[in-house]
């Protein structure tokens, strides 16, 4: 049950809305007056805020102005109820932070409608989405009732790409995204001795090529196909119409592209700090989580020493020699190049 904080000097109006509130399976708490209601706040956390502008002791605009400075409180959704003839003290509200206004006298469907409304987007808001495609879709969905970045991959020209064939290179200027409707793709960059260092792989369902597209800078890295790929291209113009059609969906993106730096700090620092062995192992339990998906039982992987050796950050031979011990311990093994992850636990626990 959500619970609702309603704060509003005239005793009659407070009260048809606790009936309504009430009505509607809404947990209420009630106040008459500013000071009042920032101490009820304080005290039950609610999920939402309804508040009178013009009150004695504290007004609306002291009330907003608390809850946003409290960080036990700052971002609860916050409604004004406001007269009509107030709309000069309504806009200084919304540049305040308020999220909404209900005008007096209002409808019953009308409150609720926006209560409801607010309670929703800040769900929306909350809710921890996977840094993928997965994630993306969900996010879409469950704001616009549709799947967005399904809809913009169908009906697509399909590109095809051999093994080792580039996509795009870095320092080159973006005009696409990509989808991978079938294949495997690294990212990966180069320094100036030619020596590659892997950063990020793709596969079947994911999207890449959008940090470039959200930046309007070039790319940052060079992507290449790893197995015969096929690729869906959306172009940049409807990709922009996507992201900029509403500014929560927009807030969300960004918030996945956070978690994908996140990811990359992480493998920085277990480049700077941890063994070779378990960097090693990191790396197979990585690819694990990326590619196994829900199939159960070992997970095994095709990759070239090459390319593994350039996500741990080591020479090939170092790798293979590691890849040598993990075998004699039984923690994997190699048959006809595939890769067999046998005792997960045991890797995802390895020592420095």
């Amino acid at each position: 049950m959500k619970h609702i904080l309603l704060i509003e000097d005239n005793a009659e109006i407070r009260e048809n809305i606790v009936e309504i509130l009430e009505l509607a399976n809404y947990k209420i708490d009630a106040a008459e007056n500013g000071k009042i209601g920032v101490a009820l706040a304080l005290q039950t956390k609610p999920d939402l805020i309804i508040c009178d502008i013009m009150m004695p002791v504290l007004d609306g605009y002291g009330v907003l102005h608390l809850i946003n400075n409290n960080p036990v409180l700052k971002g609860t959704p916050f409604i004004f109820l406001t007269a009509k003839s107030e709309k000069d003290d309504l806009r200084k509200g919304m540049e305040m932070g308020a999220d909404d206004y209900i005008t007096k006298p209002f409808a019953e469907i009308d409150l609720l409608n926006a209560i409801e409304s607010r309670l929703k987007k800040n769900e929306f808001l909350k809710k921890e989405y996977q840094a993928n495609h997965i994630g993306v879709n969900e996010m879409l969905n469950d704001f616009n009732g549709r799947k967005v970045l399904s809809d913009l991959t169908e009906d697509r020209n399909i590109s095809n790409y051999k093994k080792e064939e580039l996509i795009y290179k870095e320092d080159s200027y973006p005009s696409k995204l990509f989808y991978i409707q079938k294949g495997k793709v690294k990212a990966f960059k180069t320094n100036d001795d030619g020596k590659e260092f892997t950063i990020s792989f793709f596969t079947e369902g994911d999207f890449f090529g959008y940090t470039a597209l959200l930046e309007g800078t070039v790319y940052k890295e060079t992507t290449e196909a790893i197995e015969y790929t096929e690729l869906a291209i959306i172009p940049k113009e409807e990709f922009e119409i996507l992201i900029n059609n509403n500014r929560e969906v927009t807030q969300k993106f960004i918030q996945l592209l956070a978690k994908n730096i996140t990811e990359k700090e992480e493998q920085l620092l277990s480049l700077a700090y941890n063994s070779l062995r378990k960097r090693v192992a990191q790396a197979l339990i990585t690819l694990q989580k990326k590619y196994q998906g829900e199939t159960a039982g070992n997970f095994s992987i095709q990759m070239s020493r090459e390319d593994l050796a350039n996500i741990v950050g080591t020479a090939t031979q170092s790798l293979i020699r590691t890849l040598s011990d993990f075998k004699s311990e039984k923690l994997i093994d190699i048959k006809e190049g595939y890769i067999i992850i046998i005792d997960e636990k045991e890797l995802a626990m390895m020592l420095n």
